[in-house]
């Protein structure tokens, strides 16, 4: 089945979930320093918003005993998008059923990838309505900005760790019309990463070569802010509240993204893009390809500038039953 067949089917990233061990911790992180907004708890369960995440929420956070994803939510194009990729899908090794939909959406359809990362598949999202108090004057924006922490604005992507990136990128080709947009090709033509999206932006999915054979993790998700300015502000407030930076500020090759890795208190990584990177408009675009056995290409396409990726980058994923989840101090 080609994804083309049946157009695009997929239209955006509507949300994330999470599982981390410390939930109070975690929301502490996503809501006192990147400014979140806390909407409601069902269960074990917390669902947060950017002010700028046009649904009601974009990360939902469940308390689990290991660090990891729950699943990710695309909104198809359309109702009948939607139907189509549940035929289409129904029978086969991915596809998992409908379900009821979760907060503020209607039914869902979920699935699995090659290596296990579930993802939901879902038409009606409820649009968020900012309550008096916290409606902006600027008729594009959902919500007023916070004064509250370095608010991130919205949701950007996702990025799976795999044990094969040729299967997982083939799957959301060939089922859910992603395009290849930038690829990393190692030792021996082994496909070691591929930047996927259904939009102009670079990527809204990832698939990263896990070097621990394990697959079916997660490397991070990321939000992006739009001024590469309020990484630094972060990066600066991130030591007094024990907050670890894994790496940068630094710039990708890949994407043109400038970035910052950090963890937050559950043990996920999560990325801050500082800003787009690159738009691409071409409906013939033609897939960047970086041979990272080169040397060259390897530090060029990992960081353009901003030193190198430490060896966590590539072997710390959630969950990982050898690393513990790092801890946030307050400060003295």
């Amino acid at each position: 089945m080609e994804g083309r067949g049946i157009g695009y089917p997929v239209a955006q990233l509507a949300h994330v979930e999470i599982y981390t061990p410390k939930p109070e911790e975690t929301l502490w992180f996503f809501t006192e320093l990147l400014g979140m907004e806390k909407l409601e708890q069902r269960g074990q369960s917390v669902y947060l918003r950017a002010y700028e995440d046009y649904y009601t929420y974009s990360l939902k956070v469940t308390e689990r005993a290991a660090p990891g994803l729950g699943h990710v939510a695309w909104r198809t194009a359309s109702k009948e998008a939607l139907d189509e990729c549940a035929r289409q899908l129904e029978g086969t090794p991915y596809g998992l059923g409908w379900s009821d939909g979760d907060m503020g959406e209607g039914p869902a359809y979920r699935v699995r990838t090659p290596d296990g990362h579930v993802m939901e598949l879902v038409w009606e999202l409820e649009y968020y309505q900012a309550p008096d108090g916290q409606k902006s004057l600027l008729r594009s924006r959902p919500q007023r900005r916070p004064l509250r922490g370095i608010p991130v604005r919205r949701i950007d992507h996702v990025n799976l760790m795999c044990k094969e990136v040729g299967p997982n990128k083939q799957f959301f080709m060939d089922h859910l019309g992603f395009r290849l947009r930038e690829a990393k090709i190692g030792h021996g033509g082994v496909e070691v990463g591929a930047w996927l999206s259904v939009s102009p932006l670079v990527h809204e999915v990832a698939c990263m070569r896990d070097s621990k054979g394990r697959g079916n993790r997660l490397h991070h998700i990321a939000y992006w802010y739009g001024y590469p300015q309020h990484i630094f502000d972060v990066a600066d407030a991130c030591p007094d509240y024990g907050i670890r930076i894994e790496t940068g500020p630094g710039k990708h090759g890949t994407t043109q993204a400038y970035f910052m890795y950090v963890f937050e208190p559950g043990g996920n990584r999560v990325e801050l893009f500082g800003d787009t990177g690159y738009l691409i408009f071409d409906p013939d675009w033609k897939t960047v390809v970086w041979d990272v056995a080169n040397e060259s290409d390897l530090e060029r396409s990992s960081i353009w500038f901003g030193g190198r990726l430490p060896e966590s980058f590539y072997t710390y994923g959630t969950p990982d039953d050898e690393a513990a989840a790092p801890e946030r101090r307050q400060a003295s």
